[in-house]
């Protein structure tokens, strides 16, 4: 048995080394392709025809402050404040969760989205939900609140093969990620929880409605 233990003990130990390991390298290097990106290519790549995704990084300082402060506001109001984790949203999602026997909330910040975009997979599980919160310490111990903010932004699916700001931006509005007004910024905040769906419901009630709310909130976030 205890040979058992120290097996599934050097397993996890190396996995976890893996991982801050390319954490450590995303200090100064960008990510070619996240573990999200790599699925949805291999989704799309089925399709008849079948399709890509589009994606081109843009530094942070090339990246409109209105679509940081829409980000922060829509997804972690408080993202310069905590240590990556929101305990108490953690805490109430977890409850939802267990009222409704399935896991439908995940009470994730910026930066555990990211863990979860870089790394691992779209599964929704506790030991997922685990792992992505060791990475998110990793990422908050190693990475400034600004470099994950660029990762995210430059990361982050916003339709359907759309990856990326400065692919949003273009996507959507025919513009570079550095132009996007505050109304624009507040809108793609807005989809990003559910990209793919309002990719082809653009003039979407919903997401106008949450669009002006987040509008309101944008000035109350403080930004990296």
């Amino acid at each position: 048995m205890r040979s058992i233990l120290k097996i599934i003990l050097g397993i996890f130990l190396t996995i976890q080394v893996y991982f801050f390991v390319q954490v450590v390298w995303y200090m100064e290097f960008n990510p070619k392709e996240t573990a999200f990106m790599l699925a949805e290519k291999n989704r799309l790549s089925t399709l008849t025809p079948p399709r890509g995704i589009t994606q081109q990084w843009v530094p942070y300082e090339k990246i409109s402050l209105s679509i940081k402060r829409a980000v922060i506001a829509s997804e972690d109001a408080n993202f310069t404040f905590h240590d990556g984790v929101d305990w108490n949203a953690l805490e109430k999602a977890a409850k939802e969760n267990a009222i409704q026997g399935k896991i439908k909330r995940g009470g994730s910040t910026i930066t555990m989205q990211l863990s979860k975009n870089l790394f691992l997979s779209a599964e929704q599980s506790y030991i997922r939900k685990a792992q992505e919160i060791i990475i998110t310490g990793m990422l908050e111990i190693v990475l400034s609140k600004k470099r994950i903010l660029e990762i995210y932004l430059n990361a982050a699916e916003w339709g359907v093969g759309i990856f990326g700001i400065e692919a949003a931006a273009r996507h959507y509005f025919g513009i570079s990620a550095a132009q996007l007004s505050p109304q624009q910024a507040a809108w793609l905040a807005a989809i990003l929880p559910a990209p793919r769906k309002f990719d082809q419901l653009r003039n979407s009630t919903i997401a106008t409605q949450k669009a002006n709310i987040i509008f309101y909130r944008m000035r109350m976030v403080n930004v990296p």
